[in-house]
């Protein structure tokens, strides 16, 4: 069986967000996975978010857009095309953390991934 890990970076805030407006990712550099498991990855807000979007970084790469999620009670997610159907997020109950799950991992997932409150690509960006 082969491993991969990820990436993730501690904090993210952007210029066009309220002093208020954050997100968090859990500190740790570096997770260790097995081939096939399923992966959890989380990002906590706070402040008045709308949505969120979930980006994976390759090395040397450009950031691809994964997806994005509406943190509202009835959340609406919208995909990357085309669709990787082994990714899927799920808010907490709360509305303060978003989670992407990655299903099935494999050694290809071995990237940077990061929640982000305001789109960060230009052109090809998803909303």
């Amino acid at each position: 069986m082969s491993l991969f890990d990820y990436f993730l970076p501690v904090l993210h805030f952007f210029p066009e967000c309220r002093g208020e407006d954050s997100v968090t990712q859990p500190p740790g550099d570096t997770e260790y996975v097995m081939d096939g498991s399923m992966v959890t990855l989380s990002c906590t807000y706070s402040g008045s978010v709308y949505n969120l979007q979930w980006y994976r970084q390759y090395p040397r790469s450009e950031p691809q857009f994964l997806l994005s999620t509406t943190v509202s009670s009835k959340p609406s997610i919208n995909r990357a095309k085309p669709e990787d159907p082994r990714l899927s997020v799920k808010l907490n109950e709360e509305r303060t953390r978003v989670d992407l799950e990655i299903s099935s991992a494999e050694v290809t997932d071995s990237a940077l991934y990061y929640c982000a409150l305001r789109p960060t690509l230009t052109g090809n960006a998803e909303p």
